[in-house]
């Protein structure tokens, strides 16, 4: 019996791993500059610190299936950002539920008394989630546990008092998001609570008191609001700014599940926003349940689940399903008497840069295929534009096989647009394929334009980033071409394009 199980255990890691006769991390549509688990089903990213030099990775993950199931948490640590070491999982299922999203924070000052050695201890808060109490009907499915870790976050020991927060009675209280409020010496918990935000605050990260609650009337509300971030910034002018982020499925600008933000001011109890509009941190149609590293200095690190439920269970890859969008790095940014939240891709994308190529300025009228230019011969890559005068064009890459993947801005809309109607595989969601856009926030002449492609995914970083769209698609050949065009004709005055290595072996 015991031959037989490790039989039947070798066989089952071998198609695992090699993805039904190809090499992990090589298959047909997998990323190779994001990552992704080795294998199975993953969404939200969770417990992002960083600790002694190196940035911790959690994730919701279903170790037996490429849909969800029982989340656990998986877990990757990396030293750049960029290249990524799969983990042993960190944490199980348990009798208490299911291990739902959360955060993690270095206890630098041992409030929690969890520490050892005189060194800090690492502290995990996530959601409890009892299956057997949903299936019963019940609404207390949900409460907020902790976890600890003395070795640097390698392996987690559980409460022993665990849950530390307990359900009021909803059926939506979740994703605790964790961090330290210094000028009260106590620690600030924003959780997601059906419909709003509760704050909640504790001395010692095991006892928990309500302060105030955010959003019941502000905001997105066309679905329940989920993995909730808080956090300070300072802008440019010296203004420092509180940041909410909440996530919400569906309600989202392009349908189904977006990342969307509040900007305010925070003072241990209240959040007290300063604009009511609704605004999203990425408008297009694949980033969700993103929040920030803890413990990064004066960086804001964020990283997205680069899927959306809409279809996230059904996309055409086998082995895996799902990855994460590069880390980006959040700033403040000033248009008019307003400030908005910008994101750029962090500066370690640049480690993978093996070649590249500048181009002089191009006039464009009709279209101008730029690919024998460029010497392409990779399958990802960073393209840079930049105009000093924004017009209407676009950035067309095709195969021969006639799919095409078109980026561009309508000047007549005054939008930012991602075109994947005919990018390849669609079928699986009838709303899959489609031309989305959004409205240009910024009001300069000029533009820069930053596109991350990889096999199966484009995130577009316009005006500095004010505008941010994720999209994943799913093409049978690779995109090899690349043209602009523009009808009424337009000036790039610079265009730089490098080719990107791969992270995996």
């Amino acid at each position: 019996m015991i031959k037989r199980t490790i039989f039947l255990f070798t066989v089952l890691s071998i198609i695992t791993s090699s993805a039904f006769g190809q090499k992990a991390y090589h298959e047909q549509y997998r990323p190779q500059i994001h990552f992704s688990p080795q294998a199975h089903w993953m969404n939200d990213p969770n417990g992002l610190v960083f600790y002694k030099g190196v940035y911790h990775l959690f994730y919701q993950y279903y170790p037996k299936a490429t849909v969800w199931g029982p989340m656990h948490w998986g877990h990757a640590t990396s030293t750049d950002l960029v290249h990524w070491n799969n983990k042993p999982i960190a944490l199980y299922p348990d009798s208490l539920g299911l291990i739902f999203s959360g955060s993690a924070v270095v206890d630098v000052n041992n409030t929690s008394g969890l520490g050892k050695n005189g060194q800090a201890a690492l502290i995990a808060i996530f959601t409890h989630h009892d299956q057997a109490k949903e299936k019963d009907g019940k609404n207390d499915t949900e409460n907020e546990s902790m976890a600890y870790s003395n070795d640097g976050g390698n392996t987690w020991t559980k409460y022993a008092h665990n849950p530390v927060l307990k359900n009021p009675g909803i059926s939506d209280f979740r994703d605790p998001k964790v961090s330290w409020y210094a000028p009260d010496k106590k620690w600030i918990m924003t959780l997601a609570t059906k419909d709003r935000i509760t704050f909640y605050s504790s001395p010692n990260l095991k006892d928990w008191t309500k302060e105030s609650e955010f959003g019941e009337t502000l905001g997105a509300h066309g679905g329940v609001w989920e993995c909730p971030d808080l956090f300070p910034m300072t802008a440019a002018d010296g203004k420092r700014i509180w940041v909410l982020i909440v996530n919400i499925n569906p309600g989202g600008p392009q349908g189904g599940s977006a990342t969307q933000y509040f900007t305010g001011d925070f003072d241990g109890k209240t959040f007290r926003p300063n604009n009511t509009a609704t605004r999203w941190i990425d408008q297009g149609t694949d980033e969700y349940a993103g929040v920030t590293w803890s413990n990064t200095g004066n960086r804001r690190i964020f990283l997205g689940w680069m899927s959306n439920w809409n279809y996230a269970t059904s996309v055409p890859t086998k082995a895996w399903r799902s990855a994460m969008t590069v880390p980006r790095e959040l700033k403040l940014v000033r248009v008019d008497s307003a400030y908005y939240v910008a994101s750029q891709p962090v500066k370690e994308l640049g480690n993978l840069k093996d070649e590249t190529k500048a181009l002089p300025a191009i006039a464009v009228k009709g279209e101008v295929n730029i690919t024998k230019m460029l010497n392409r011969s990779d399958n990802q890559f960073q393209l840079n534009l930049s105009a000093k005068q924004l017009k209407s064009f676009s950035i067309t890459l095709s195969n021969g096989a006639g799919e095409k993947l078109i980026i561009g801005f309508d000047e007549k809309e005054n939008s930012w647009f991602v075109d994947r109607s005919h990018a390849g595989e669609s079928g699986f969601n009838k709303d899959f394929a489609g031309r989305f856009a959004v409205k240009r926030i910024a009001n300069t002449a000029g533009t820069d334009v930053t596109l991350i492609v990889d096999a199966a995914s484009v995130e577009l970083f316009a005006d500095k980033g004010l505008t941010v769209m994720t999209s994943i698609f799913f093409p049978k050949k690779p995109l090899s071409n690349i043209s602009i065009s523009s009808a009424d004709g337009f000036s790039a005055s610079g265009i730089s394009y490098s080719q990107l290595k791969s992270i995996w072996p």
